[in-house]
């Protein structure tokens, strides 16, 4: 039965109601140029713990951002409710170029990357000299992701009383990898958090280690008015909310310009995602004798020019050996 005459016009064809509200959907999403600048504290299931202008806000991501995910040390813009009072909520509606970032996977061949930080400028990798023995496989590991995502690497030895740091000071020597040595003694009385601060000043720093090496006993000397609860209660940063050791958490240094930022503690540190051709970049003084290379060269066979680089005097062959061995890493389990 036709319901309508042969002349009908717009206005005599029925329109059902939209149950989600009449507002025509679009591809168009607004520019909030007056959104608020912050940056991301710390994430806990879907809210994120925002600093602006001094005072912690409550956020979560905006629909828009789609996928895309914030993580601890982002650059965000927010609008919304932006009090940081109780029960209040903003949106994250922008999420600004980073300008470096530290990656893992779970695995070597684990294709799904993880952003642990952003816009950090170092990262200080804790490792025991004894009690747990030090695992240099895992340091090479951390190592790889630091040059990759563009952070500096500082090494940050523990419990020297336990045993000398010669040996790892010698693998390491020629990387010129600034360090400190601290003994469990300074770690209690806080005169490992003095020596290791001297390297934080104006930065925003990561801190990386596997269970036992000191790492979370420095952090909290190092901010001792943010001191964390190691039950897993946290939140001295915004006086609310839940932290555990599953998430990273930024905490601001007393009487310097920086940042520390303590990340979960490590078994294993997957580097699915690195391209081997960009850990040449950390190399400078090898780097141009790269150019003789055959093509896709992995810098570890025979036809490699860097052999021929080093024995012309160009660089220290113990430079080729640390490159090398950063390279052989993602073949590697960390026990090795």
């Amino acid at each position: 039965m036709r319901r309508y005459g042969k002349h009908t016009d717009e206005d005599d064809i029925r329109q059902r109601p939209n149950r989600k509200g009449n507002r025509p959907r679009t591809s168009i999403r607004p520019k909030h140029e007056d959104a608020a600048e912050g940056m991301v504290l710390t994430v806990d299931r879907g809210r994120l713990t925002c600093l602006v202008d001094d005072r912690p806000v409550t956020a979560m991501k905006a629909r828009e951002l789609g996928r895309k995910a914030a993580v601890v040390g982002d650059r965000v813009a927010l609008v919304g409710d932006l009090s940081g009072k109780k029960d209040t909520l903003a949106r994250i509606v922008r999420i600004e170029e980073r300008s470096s970032v530290l990656r893992r996977t779970a695995d070597d061949d684990d294709p799904f990357e993880r952003v642990v930080v952003a816009n950090a400028d170092q990262l200080a990798i804790v490792t025991a000299l004894a009690d747990p023995e030090p695992r240099p496989r895992l340091i090479d590991r951390c190592l790889v992701a630091a040059f990759d995502g563009g952070l500096t690497p500082l090494l940050v030895m523990t419990k020297s009383d336990l045993a000398p740091p010669d040996k790892l000071l010698e693998l390491y020597g020629a990387l010129d990898i600034p360090y400190v040595v601290t003994s469990r003694e300074e770690l209690e009385t806080g005169g490992a958090a003095d020596r290791v601060r001297e390297h934080l000043a104006g930065k925003a720093t990561a801190f990386v280690g596997h269970s036992g090496v000191g790492k979370t006993t420095l952090v909290n000397a190092l901010v001792p008015q943010e001191r964390r609860r190691l039950t897993g209660h946290v939140n001295a940063v915004t006086g609310r909310g839940r932290h555990t050791t599953t998430s990273a958490l930024a905490l601001p240094l007393a009487d310097a310009d920086g940042w520390v930022i303590d990340t979960p503690g490590v078994r294993s540190f997957g580097l699915a995602h690195v391209d081997p051709s960009r850990v040449i970049h950390a190399f400078p003084d090898l780097e141009g004798g790269t150019e003789g290379c055959p093509r896709a060269c992995s810098h570890d066979e025979p036809d490699c020019a860097l052999d021929q680089w080093v024995a012309e005097g160009h660089a220290d062959p113990a430079r080729l050996y640390s490159l090398r061995r950063l390279l052989a890493t993602r073949e590697r389990t960390e026990g090795d």
